[in-house]
């Protein structure tokens, strides 16, 4: 169906500006009245050039998906068919490529597809956590109230990333400054003292020779250290692929200095939000701890899909409490273990 590009005011004056699939000019322009837009101007999108590359187009971001998910959730509160609140949000949505996400799931939904369904056919913009937790809306009728709660778990995301981000800019600084000032004074200022040494003529302590020695390196073969660090980072990529160097490499993160205490802090307070969301909601606690599982960035979350918890009939504070020195704080067992009891 064509797509054609409207710019135009609402009843109360307001701009607004968007696309809209329909027939034809006429199709759209009554379409676009009877979503209350005056007076809009009606452009075919297939006759305007639009240079695009590949892998270039913007990204669906957690902003675009918390405004859909507000304001989607409010139409569907008021009454709104689903199929015209896709329609209305598709065309309001400032991300053009969100815009066409949004527009191809209306598409699926008014083919037959149920909602959950035509956004599993998207993963890129609607995670696995998102799609189970609309599934558990619509099963249940209550997906209005799924909805904000997903825009309020998105949220506290975005807010929890930004703190990780405020509270690792300082040792980064302090390394990268700290790294760089030991390279500058190596490549500039110790071949000036070099120079002082020989006119003093003698021998060299060893440890202030192997500090010359290494500043020598670094002034010729500069371009080795750093094809040795890209290809470093490659290969490390390259290794996490595999299941062994994924757990290897996640392991070895929670123990770094400063960020290790981060990196599990964070893991931990997504974890417990994901699955206290996704139970709250209705998803089975296996499927919840399966979808909390596959972004596993961390060997906390992981070890929740590997051990022989839930699965065999024991509680799920079994395993929690095996892996609790590893990744889990104590604490998230032991409040795990009084919730497992029967009152």
């Amino acid at each position: 169906m064509p797509v054609f590009k409207f710019a135009g005011k609402s009843r109360s004056g307001a701009a607004q500006k968007g696309e809209i699939e329909a027939a034809d000019m006429n199709a759209a322009a009554a379409q676009l009245r009877r979503q209350g837009v005056l007076g809009a101007t009606i452009k075919d999108k297939s006759k305007e050039f639009e240079f695009k590359i590949p892998g270039m187009q913007p990204k669906v971001k957690e902003k675009d998906l918390v405004t859909f998910t507000r304001q989607f959730a409010t139409m569907i509160d008021a009454g709104l068919p689903l199929v015209q609140c896709l329609e209305i949000l598709g065309s309001q949505s400032d991300n053009k490529t969100f815009a066409t996400v949004i527009n191809k799931v209306r598409t699926d939904v008014e083919g037959g597809a149920t909602f959950a369904e035509a956004l599993r056919r998207h993963p890129k913009a609607f995670p696995d956590l998102y799609v189970n937790m609309v599934a558990a809306g619509e099963a249940g009728g209550i997906l209005d109230t799924i909805l904000n709660r997903l825009a309020a778990y998105i949220e506290k995301s975005m807010a929890l990333k930004k703190k990780v981000k405020s509270a690792m800019v300082y040792p980064t600084v302090v390394i990268v400054v700290a790294v760089g000032v030991v390279f500058l004074m190596l490549i500039f200022v110790i071949p000036t003292f070099e120079k002082m040494f020989q006119d003093f003529g003698g021998t060299l302590p060893g440890i202030t020779q192997s500090v010359i020695d290494l500043s020598k390196f670094l002034q010729s073969y500069w371009w080795v250290i750093i094809g040795g660090i890209v290809g470093m980072i490659f290969l490390l990529k390259r290794y996490r692929r595999s299941k062994a160097g994924e757990r290897q490499t996640d392991a070895m993160a929670l123990k770094l200095p400063v960020f290790g205490m981060i990196i599990r802090k964070v893991s931990v307070a997504k974890f417990t939000r994901t699955l206290g969301t996704l139970i709250s909601s209705g998803v089975p606690i296996l499927d919840g701890l399966d979808i909390v599982a596959r972004p596993a960035r961390c060997p906390l979350r992981r070890s929740c899909r590997r051990a022989p918890g839930p699965p065999s009939g024991r509680s799920m504070s079994s395993p929690i409490s095996r892996r609790s020195i590893e990744s889990m704080p104590e604490t998230t067992s032991i409040m795990n273990s009084r919730v497992d009891r029967p009152s």
